[in-house]
């Protein structure tokens, strides 16, 4: 067979039982969990769990690399001052 008379491939046996075997999978029709019609309240007085850049401990040195300085002494001492005068924000304004 040569590439002028091959059949396309859309129009072969095996696309053609692909397409006839198309079943929704169950996770994927109910959204997979919480969503629109399926939603998740939280008890009265319960805060979200809500995880920011500023939950876990920083060094210097990572907030100059976050921001796309080049960890040099200069850049890292700059980072600790910031990170000493602003704290979390430092961290939130950078990596939120």
């Amino acid at each position: 067979m040569t590439e002028q008379n091959r059949t396309p491939l859309e129009e072969t046996p095996e696309v053609a039982e692909a397409i006839e075997d198309d079943v929704a999978v169950d996770a994927f029709v109910t959204g997979g969990g919480p969503d629109s019609e399926n939603p998740q309240f939280l008890e009265p007085g319960q805060e979200p769990a809500i995880r920011t850049g500023a939950d876990q401990p920083w060094e210097p040195v990572d907030l100059a690399v976050a921001k796309g300085w080049d960890p040099t002494p200069e850049n890292i001492e700059r980072a600790r001052r910031e990170l000493e005068r602003d704290g979390a924000a430092a961290i939130e304004r950078t990596v939120p």
